[in-house]
């Protein structure tokens, strides 16, 4: 499966999620019913997933952790925030730049429609 058809899957159940529940809870609730959503798609998820930092030859387990991977190619950041800024992209960046991974999707559940919250990044090696 493709990162444009695992993207596409993840966008429609965010879509879902969002017009069930509306813009104002806490990330996690959102996390909880997405995770909920995809588990029922043919797509591989895995929630929290640990990303460690590489550093020379030290292994360090800094506690970074996505909030959902599809099918170790996607990774999806959620937010519930006013407004998307750098720093959470430079965080789906690095998240990437840390993976195997060339696509994220950015989530912010906290607008009115949720394809204004919503940033597709693409981390070119």
């Amino acid at each position: 499966m493709t990162e444009n058809e695992i993207t596409e899957i993840v966008i429609g159940c965010a879509i879902k999620v969002h017009k069930a529940l509306g813009p104002g809870l806490l990330e996690s609730a959102y996390q909880e019913c997405l995770y909920y959503e995809l588990q029922k798609t043919i797509l591989e998820v895995e929630q929290q997933k640990v990303i460690p930092l590489i550093y020379e030859e030290v292994k360090l387990e800094c506690g970074y952790r996505s909030d959902l991977v599809l099918n170790n190619k996607v990774i999806v950041e959620l937010k519930s925030v006013d407004a998307l800024n750098d720093i959470h992209l430079a965080q789906i960046l690095t998240y990437l730049k840390l993976t195997d991974c060339k696509v994220g999707l950015l989530i912010n559940f906290n607008v009115l429609k949720l394809t204004d919250g919503l940033r597709r990044v693409v981390y070119k090696y």
